[in-house]
């Protein structure tokens, strides 16, 4: 029989108020929003670049440069070792990605594989095989012994320099205070950013030319407020907190800087031999030989990690560190791991950043996308409403009710994922719009038929909605497939419009199902007609 449970219709209340009350500040003004009391919803959908107006920049790392740097620090460490182990060479050359030197004497050719060996570490990467060296090693003749950077090797720096690089431009672009900036990969070696709301982006590119500056620094546990004064050659710093819920208290370090970031040569996450996350580094020869001295001298104190004047991490050195790499250990979560082996290489590597692509979108251009995007939206529900009321009638103002709650409750479930509203993404709310009453359509339809067929109006109505459901859902989940695939495979505007495309199917099906059908009981138990008119 055609009715609807306590629950559903205790569901579709619920739903629909919450929706309300959350999309409900995207129609008010900043002023009205700012006078409502700190439990209300005031948060609004952010607009895309396209809409407000705002810089974009299309930067490239420079991969080469990055190999040019690491084969000139391992001829630096090639040249340190040799001379510690009195090793006669010549022709210490680097070229491309290759380093090769001819040792003077066949004798000393078994030590030189033994250095070249030790100097010569294992990749971090936890998806390279297990003991990986970072280059091959051969032996042309002659005395040559040859050192190839491998594949596996680029790979590996290409992924942790890009990951460094968008890390180190999220960091300055968030000390400018923007708002929701768009920080985003794209292929394989080119980062977007989006800024809206910065039409210079001159100031951007200054920005993006700072350096994340890293340094080693101990610990001074003496000071027992560190919110205080603190002695003469120290300074207190803030720990790096991402919960701002979460009030850390600073830590006092003194100011003489022990090793400096530009001295670490790699950083990655893994895991200790008791299974737990950790964080592994390595230095270059000279930061090996400070941060050697510096932990021998200082056991059992604390050894500060300072990013930009925030500490990442303060662990007690238990031992001295001689071999150059060292590991942090302590509450880390794989993620966290992660992160910080990302902001040790961000203060240890940054890779030269081109600007391949720069462009401004003026506030007034915003302007007018945002007033066409309101017209056309207003619009396309002008015309679906009139068709669907000319059609159907009273149903089809049932079907407009549940079309306007549906776009109501795509913008409150915008709102909620924080999502980035773009032109791209307004078409696919006014596409929603069509594709919203297109289950009404079919309900109806099959309640015509039924009617055709001799059937009772109570029951007519009862197999409309129940028969029409299989189409409906078959309907729903090939637009939800093929938004999925636009979301996965684009990129940008292509984004914007698969998400809004979405999670508008999502909405349409509950109001064209749920709330029309709420509806429809609601006014047949109210007005208890006689005859059905659709």
């Amino acid at each position: 029989m055609l009715k609807v449970s306590i629950w559903a219709k205790l569901v579709v209340v619920l739903v629909v108020a919450a929706g309300i009350l959350i999309a409900l500040p995207n129609a008010l003004s900043d002023k009205i929003r700012g006078r409502f009391p700190s439990w209300l919803p005031s948060k609004t959908v952010s607009l895309g670049l396209d809409l407000q107006g705002g810089s974009y920049l299309l930067l490239e790392v420079d991969f080469d440069q990055v190999q040019k740097d690491k084969i000139e620090a391992m001829v630096g460490d090639i040249r340190t070792n040799f001379r510690k182990s009195h090793i006669s060479y010549t022709d210490l050359l680097g070229r491309g990605d290759r380093v090769s030197v001819k040792i003077s004497e066949q004798g000393q050719l078994g030590e030189a594989r033994k250095v070249l060996g030790d100097i010569n570490p294992a990749m971090t990467s936890s998806i390279l095989a297990v003991g990986a060296k970072q280059y091959d090693m051969t032996e042309p003749g002659d005395g040559v012994l040859s050192l190839k950077m491998t594949e596996a090797y680029k790979v590996q720096t290409q992924k942790q320099i890009l990951e460094q690089s968008i890390e180190v431009v999220r960091r300055r672009i968030d000390e400018m205070g923007t708002r929701e900036p768009t920080i985003s990969r794209q292929g394989d070696d080119r980062i977007l950013v989006q800024v809206p709301g910065l039409q210079d982006p001159e100031q951007l590119k200054t920005i993006l030319g700072k350096t994340a500056k890293m340094s080693f620094q101990l610990v001074d546990d003496s000071v027992v407020n560190p919110q205080g004064a603190v002695p003469i050659g120290d300074e207190s710093l803030p720990q790096m907190n991402d919960n701002p819920n979460l009030q850390l208290p600073n830590i006092v370090v003194q100011r003489r800087i022990m090793v400096a970031g530009d001295r670490l040569t790699d950083a990655g996450s893994g895991f200790s031999q008791n299974g737990q996350p950790n964080v592994t580094f390595r230095f270059d020869s000279v930061g090996a030989r400070e941060f050697g001295n510096v932990t021998k001298d200082n056991v059992n104190r604390r050894f500060a990690i300072v990013l930009d004047k925030q500490v990442i991490e303060a662990p007690v050195i238990r031992e001295p560190i001689l071999g150059g790499s060292g590991e942090i250990s302590g509450s880390f979560t794989t993620k966290t791991a992660n992160n910080l082996a990302i902001l040790l290489r961000a203060g240890a590597l940054p890779a030269p950043l081109k600007v391949i692509e720069e462009r401004t979108v003026g506030a007034e251009l915003g302007a007018d996308s945002v007033k066409a995007g309101r017209y056309s939206a207003m619009g396309g529900l002008a015309l679906v409403a009139l068709f669907m009321i000319l059609r159907y009638g009273l149903f089809g103002l049932f079907a407009d009710v549940a079309l306007t709650l549906n776009i109501v409750l795509l913008l409150a479930a915008l709102t909620i994922f924080g999502a980035t509203l773009t032109l791209p993404g307004i078409a696919g709310i006014v596409l929603t719009m069509g594709m919203a009453v297109d289950a009404n359509v079919l309900i109806y339809e099959r309640i015509r038929e039924e009617q055709r067929n001799g059937r009772s109006m109570l029951a007519s109505i009862d197999t409309g909605f129940t028969r029409a459901m299989a189409t409906i859902i078959d309907a729903n989940m090939t637009h939800l497939i093929a938004s999925l695939i636009l979301f996965q495979l684009g990129s940008g505007p292509v984004r914007g419009f698969a998400v809004t495309l979405g999670v508008g199917i999502i909405t349409s099906f509950f109001t064209a199902v749920m709330v029309t059908r709420l509806i429809v009981v609601g006014w047949l138990n109210t007005a208890k007609p006689r005859k059905l008119a659709i």
